[in-house]
């Protein structure tokens, strides 16, 4: 009998042993199979364009943007990236109508502080340019967006990444009332992205 639980014990030893090796060992292949790359705030931009009917187009830049991308080096399947921006952290040329842009009769900053953009799950084949889809969530709503990426490798841990995304302002509820109209405010808006982004 004593022999028999020394035996049980020395094969639950083993087991335990075998259990750890394959965790460590599978927590060790997803360190190497992934990588993570941190947006650097300091030198990203965001910059926006809506057309005006007679007048100059409606620009601006927002300044607070958070994000990151994460990278599936081997397979190439399950990369994912998420950008966040403060919206009302923003310069335009049209100053005068700062607040109304940040009202709730367009971008409703106190309800909605936050633009989102989510890659979900995503595959590429070239490294400097791919096309995707990317969820744009805004004033509480979301559409899926196409985008075409291109990436500049500017170091061994520094990348570049700029975009360009149109999407429909009236789609959000951006611009209600009398501004839900686009025969002066058009409805077409341009995001322009230029994101540099380091290794972790």
């Amino acid at each position: 009998m004593k022999k028999l639980i020394t035996w049980q014990g020395d094969i639950l030893k083993k087991l335990k042993f075998i259990l750890v090796l394959f965790y460590f060992l599978f927590q060790t292949s997803n360190i190497f199979a992934s990588e993570r790359w941190i947006l650097d705030k300091s030198l990203s931009t965001i910059e926006f364009e809506l057309p005006v009917l007679f007048a100059n187009n409606v620009k601006g830049q927002f300044y607070t943007i958070e994000g990151f991308v994460e990278l599936d080096v081997d397979k190439k399947e399950n990369n994912k990236a998420i950008f966040s921006v403060q919206i009302d952290d923003l310069e335009m040329n049209y100053v005068k109508y700062k607040d109304l842009l940040l009202s709730n009769i367009f971008f409703d900053t106190k309800k909605f502080p936050l633009a989102v953009i989510d890659t979900k799950k995503f595959s590429y084949d070239n490294e400097n340019e791919f096309k995707l889809d990317a969820e744009l969530t805004l004033k509480g709503k979301s559409e899926m967006i196409p985008l075409v990426i291109n990436v500049k490798r500017l170091a061994e841990e520094l990348v570049q990444i700029q975009t360009e995304m149109i999407f429909s302002r009236t789609a959000f509820n951006i611009g209600i009332e009398k501004w839900q109209n686009t025969s002066i405010l058009k409805d077409k808006v341009k995001l322009q992205t230029n994101l540099f982004l380091f290794k972790e």
